[in-house]
């Protein structure tokens, strides 16, 4: 069973809101039908983006899918079949529902070396650090500015496991989000080529994550399985406490907060992985000043004087343009071609304690948040 609200309905600017229940091929189901074209946009994207880099005609795309296929289905058997209920919902081949998924380990295998990523800035704050006492957590979004218009946020009910909600590019299963066992999970890209074969795809990685009633068996998710790229995760837990892994495909580091502040963004801070030891170089050499602009921003909260005041904190620090277009609050740069756009595509902000997900899509100096019409803890593990 799906519900599905749209930006006229609520007070959330252009974002459609779907709620979805069921088995796994019921919602997908629901979840094609309701966002197909916003599933349409996405192939449309991704069609051209992987013509022009790494230069793959979209049949040899989806005629790759086979080794991710097989291990999700070893892996996770119930997220296949949850991507083939939304192609069918949506009137596609599962095999190109599979790609939009696996799209960053299909590009990163391919022979040219390709490895553009996702970007993104995210943090956690923690009570010590908030004038309200409470727990915050959120990010910038930052991917193709073409992809906007592709996002949609997605409440899954799938008792006994966590009720779920996500931000995603319609069709994935899994991005950023919380769930209702007060676990919440931000993501950022990491790059370096490891050699290692296929694993798991990023998306399906995450959402086995916010699938996870406990911390420590969400912490257990990037040990217990294969992945094939490095990305950042920033696990919040609503009791209190942040951690952030830098994993690979070979190893994971990981770093906690400093006086209630941890911020991440798209270079190793923990150290350089052995495999890239002499060789590294950040794609995103922007992240190695935002960091310290949002860690110095998010410094400010804990002089808030209440909840509102705290948002007003976040709101104005993830809205940073120093170093434009490529901040905190990324902007396209003019020039590029406009399948290779980049910008902020969502902001999120999430109250934890409260059980309130805000969310701004597109650049966040450009609006304000909006909470979501759905309570954080209503669900499995809520409190």
């Amino acid at each position: 069973m799906t519900t599905t609200f749209r930006p006229e309905e609520l007070p959330v600017p252009t974002v459609p809101l779907l709620e979805l229940s069921g088995s796994p091929a019921e919602r997908g189901r629901d979840h094609g039908e309701a966002a197909r074209e916003e599933i349409a946009r996405s192939l449309d994207h991704y069609r051209r983006s992987f013509a022009l880099k790494p230069g793959l005609a979209w049949a040899d795309v989806v005629s790759r899918v086979g080794p991710w296929r097989k291990l999700v289905a070893t892996h996770a058997p119930d997220l296949l079949e949850e991507m083939d209920g939304i192609a069918a919902g949506a009137g596609v081949h599962p095999d190109e529902v599979l790609a939009l998924n696996a799209r960053g380990e299909i590009a990163r295998n391919h022979a040219s070396g390709f490895t553009e990523m996702d970007g993104c800035s995210s943090f956690a704050l923690l009570p010590e650090a908030t004038g309200d006492g409470h727990v915050y957590c959120g990010q910038n979004w930052d991917w193709r500015a073409e992809t906007e218009a592709t996002t949609v946020l997605i409440r899954i009910v799938q008792p006994p496991k966590p009720t779920v909600i996500m931000q995603v590019e319609a069709g994935q299963v899994g991005r950023h989000g919380v769930n209702s066992a007060g676990l919440a999970l931000n993501a950022n890209g990491l790059d370096g080529a490891f050699g290692t074969p296929p694993g798991l795809p990023q998306p399906v990685l995450r959402r086995l994550i916010l699938d996870s009633p406990t911390l420590r068996d969400a912490l257990r998710v990037p040990y217990a399985f294969p992945q094939h790229i490095a990305t950042n995760l920033l696990f919040t837990h609503r009791d209190g406490f942040a951690l952030d892994l830098e994993t690979t495909p070979l190893d994971h580091r990981w770093g906690y907060a400093s006086d209630g502040v941890l911020v991440h963004g798209n270079h190793y801070q923990y150290g350089v992985p052995a495999a890239l030891a002499g060789r590294y170089r950040p794609a995103a050499v922007d992240s190695l000043y935002r960091v310290p602009i949002i860690e110095r921003g998010l410094a400010r909260a804990s002089a808030a004087v209440d909840s509102a005041g705290v948002r007003k904190v976040v709101q104005a620090t993830m809205s940073d343009h120093f170093g434009h277009p490529h901040g905190v609050c990324a902007h396209p740069r003019e020039g590029d071609p406009d399948v290779r756009r980049y910008k902020t595509t969502m902001s999120s902000l999430v109250d934890l304690t409260a059980g309130e997900y805000r969310v701004l899509r597109g650049n966040p100096c450009e609006g304000e948040y909006q909470v979501l019409p759905w309570n954080i803890a209503d669900g499995p593990g809520g409190s």
